[in-house]
């Protein structure tokens, strides 16, 4: 390959790889890396150009990519991007909470994922142009595009920390194919077989129609024991072998309980009458049902036995479901000097989910305090929770043949959240009733605690970017976002199952504001493939209304009422481009967070509130290189490092609890991250080209939550095998240990139809915990008649070996 061919390949991995060890493209059996050579380009900016050309930190994920390396899930797909990290809850929380963190701008503890949280996420996330966190499979994706830093200058939904992009495929005219792909898995620890299936079929209907329609299903069998379960009867109360009064209990373990089926389809249909105008109209669902938790318990159990690997000690399953529907119809007309677009959606997203809160019940002593020692305890948590949205989005984006280009848009949406809970202690009501008759009337049911959240979001925003070419080399662009957003809330609450102590609350509270945001970016095309830029964007995120009650029994201070919008300002400055055969990108960024949103609890009741913090900072680096050694071995190494931290002591809402001190680093996110891949590609040899792909990423130690009392007194966590070691105190406090993730793959490609890809998912079997539920939050307590133990570490997928057969007409 010559230098120019090489150069422009290299150029091209950029694109598909983010620089973030991901390998290139497998090449099919008859083709060349010169072959390989397109320009790769993104719509970052709302327009076709080299991501070379984008002047701030973006990083692209070719879905080509994503299926030559089997990529399972995002949470894989994240953290090969350097500056994202990521929140690893396994495929039964992955739709729950927003795990994705971009430069460190995260306050909330890691161990949440149960329940949807308050706070809008730090990160937007786009499925094509709908802001949605879905969290679909990965399934027919045309890219994935990460930006860096506050977007609301180019995209309808603002954003704090940056956004995601999932591009998926479009319908081609005149072109008929399909493919069929199959998988099958094992999981260390698991005694089943994962298989997963996808079908894709692009068909032609005339001369200006075209239909596609994907679908996935994957049918994973679990690794995670349930060894601590209690026998259940068919009113899911737990059994009694020696009657109601007894303390006996039957027990009972269930193998590899964290199955998971799920099941993607979406069909899209392209309508281009003229060469001036398309639209196209999508319709996409996902319906998933998941048999418990992914992870390991801390210590042991009441008895006294260790916990093994994929070992949970929860008294019970902790299944989940949700479904995802959404529609799409998004147009383009040409209008000679702009291109005017419309995108219309609607989506419904809702979900079951059931936790086991036992020890959380006992670690607060209140199986001793209010339930009398309860032979039998067994605290469930059901929670559903919903998000719907009507969403309009219209923008002009002007050509590119002058020396001023522009983009113009207005944006609505109308977002309805639903959150819910019913927490039960299974069959203490027919213990009460046999134990004290005389007081049976005293106790309403096992139902101690029902809460109802319902919200109303709209906001309208006109947003604008311009870009002036002062010469071929230097530009300049300034934007803005002017919106105007509210925010209804009503909460109602009933706690306790004793008629003494039943109280119900139903509050309200009406929030909003308008503001106009500002960025401003300059950049300078040093050479024919260097570019030095600086950016400096302002982020905004809505404040909202906690709904606590401030009268009754379970009263809390008015401050817990409502909580601030936070911004921030990102201050970025990068220079990226190519050298001789090297791809590179370095940029240095500074984030100043005002007024941080926290997911948190209410002081005395433990509401489920939000409350701003007083500031927090960010900063680091992210650099990154790409190139290729000969024609047949292609590297990539990234590294970032972030030092995101608190800016003020940090007290509850009421002020009455101090959480952390200024200096605290902020939850979830390491300051050293490391990225590595290597691929080598065989010649070809009776027609079959074999490409071998190695890939490695490395975090450093990162705090679990910012709750830590006791972090301003020097407080050192103490560790066993690794993981956090009991200690009492702090409650939801953990320091995670780095770690350390390789995997690989060999790809074989049959001529132009058919590969075949061994794969192993992380080689060396690393636990790579990201959460953990403490046992001071969660852990057993046999002196309450608790032997079972809910604390858990949040670990990554254990090492898995698979093989995917490919083919494609």
């Amino acid at each position: 390959m010559d230098r120019a061919l090489k150069s422009r390949f290299v150029s091209a991995l950029l694109g598909g790889t983010a620089l973030a060890g991901f390998s290139a493209p497998a090449l099919a059996a008859d083709a060349s890396p010169a072959a390989a050579i397109e320009t790769v380009t993104v719509t970052a900016e709302r327009r076709p150009e080299n991501i070379l050309d984008v002047p701030y930190n973006i990083s692209a994920v070719g879905g080509d990519v994503i299926a030559n390396n089997h990529v399972l899930d995002a949470a894989e797909l994240m953290r090969s991007i350097p500056g994202v990290s990521v929140v690893d809850r396994g495929d039964r929380n992955a739709s729950t909470v927003n795990g994705i963190r971009i430069r460190g701008l995260n306050v909330d503890s890691s161990a949440l994922g149960d329940y949807a949280v308050s706070a809008a996420a730090t990160v937007s996330t786009y499925v094509n142009d709908t802001p949605l966190f879905a969290n679909f499979l990965l399934t027919d994706i045309a890219r994935v595009e990460v930006l860096k830093g506050p977007q609301g200058t180019l995209y309808g939904s603002g954003a704090l920390g940056g956004t995601v992009r999932y591009i998926l495929n479009a319908p081609e005219l005149g072109v008929f194919s399909a493919g069929l792909s199959a998988s099958a898995s094992n999981v260390d620890g698991s005694s089943g077989v994962g298989v997963s299936g996808t079908g894709t079929v692009n068909i032609p209907l005339g001369d200006t129609l075209a239909l596609r329609i994907t679908a996935t299903h994957n049918q994973y069998p679990g690794v995670t024991d349930y060894v601590n379960l209690y026998q259940l009867d068919a009113n899911g109360v737990p059994v009694a072998p020696s009657g109601v009064l007894s303390t006996d209990a039957a027990y009972t373990t269930k193998k590899d309980a964290d199955f998971a089926h799920q099941t993607y389809a979406r069909a899209a249909l392209l309508w281009k009458p003229t060469d001036n105008f398309d639209a196209t109209a999508s319709f996409t669902i996902q319906s998933d049902q998941f048999g418990g938790r992914r992870g390991m318990s801390l210590g042991t159990d009441g008895f006294g036995v260790p916990y093994k690997d994929s070992e949970i000690g929860s008294a019970q399953l902790e299944p989940a479901s949700r479904d995802v529907y959404l529609g799409a119809l998004e147009a383009n007309l040409d209008l000679g000097f702009a291109t005017l677009t419309s995108s219309t959606s609607y989506y419904n997203h809702r979900g079951e989910i059931t936790s086991e809160n036992t020890g959380f019940y006992a670690q607060n002593e209140w199986l001793h305090d209010f339930y009398y020692n309860y032979p039998r305890p067994l605290a469930s948590a059901v929670r559903h929770y919903g998000d719907k949205a009507f969403i309009e989005e219209v923008r002009l984006v002007s050509d590119t043949s002058g020396p001023v280009e522009y983009i113009l848009g207005g944006y609505y949406q109308n977002q309805q959240l639903l959150s819910t809970q019913d927490s039960f202690l299974r069959g203490f009501k027919r213990w009460w009733d046999t134990a004290y008759p005389a007081f049976a009337a005293s106790v309403i049911s096992d139902q101690d605690y029902l809460y109802r959240h319902h919200e109303e979001f709209t906001e309208k925003a006109i947003y604008g970017d311009a870009t002036y070419h002062i010469t071929d080399a230097l530009q300049v662009t300034g934007g803005f976002r002017w919106f105007d957003d509210r925010s209804s809330a009503i909460v109602h609450q009933e706690t306790a199952l004793y008629t003494g102590f039943f109280d119900s609350s139903t509050t309200t509270g009406v929030v909003g504001g308008s503001k106009v945001l500002f960025k401003g970016n300059a950049s300078w095309k040093f050479d024919d493939s260097g570019l030095l830029y600086a950016t400096v964007s302002q982020g905004y995120r809505r404040g909202g209304s906690n709904a606590t009650p401030t009268t009754g029994h379970f009263a809390e201070s008015p401050a817990w009422l409502t909580y601030k919008p936070d911004t921030n300002v990102n201050y970025e400055l990068g220079v990226k481009g190519r050298w001789n055969d090297i791809v590179y990108n370095l940029d240095a960024f500074y984030v100043d967070w005002k007024d941080p949103q926290f997911n948190t609890a209410t002081t005395f009741w433990g509401f489920f509130a939000v409350q701003n913090a007083g500031s927090a900072t960010s900063k680091g680096i992210e650099a990154q290189i790409d190139g290729y050694v000969g024609d047949s071995l292609h590297y990539g190494l990234g590294y970032t490092y972030t030092e995101a931290t608190l800016g003020k002591d940090l007290y509850s809402a009421d002020g009455l609890d101090f959480i952390n001190a200024k200096g605290a680093q902020l939850p979830g996110a390491p300051r050293h991250v490391l990225t590595a891949a290597l691929d080598y590609t065989v010649p070809t040899l009776f027609d079959v080209l074999t490409t071998f792909h190695l890939d490695g990423y490395y975090q450093s130690s990162m705090q679990n939550t910012l709750s830590c009392s006791t972090c301003a007194l020097n407080f050192v966590p103490s560790f066993i095998n690794g993981l956090p070691a009991f200690t009492g105190e702090p409650k939801f406090y953990a320091h995670l240990p780095g770690y350390t993730l390789w995997n690989t793959s060999a790809r074989l490609a049959f001529g132009d139809n058919w590969d075949a890809m061994f794969w192993v998912k992380n080689i060396f079997d690393a636990h790579a915990v990201s959460g953990v539920y403490t046992e001071a939050y969660m852990g057993t307590s046999p002196g309450q008649n608790y032997y079972g133990n809910g604390s858990k570490a949040l670990t990554a997928l254990p090492r898995t070996v698979g093989i995917t057969l490919n083919y494609k007409m």
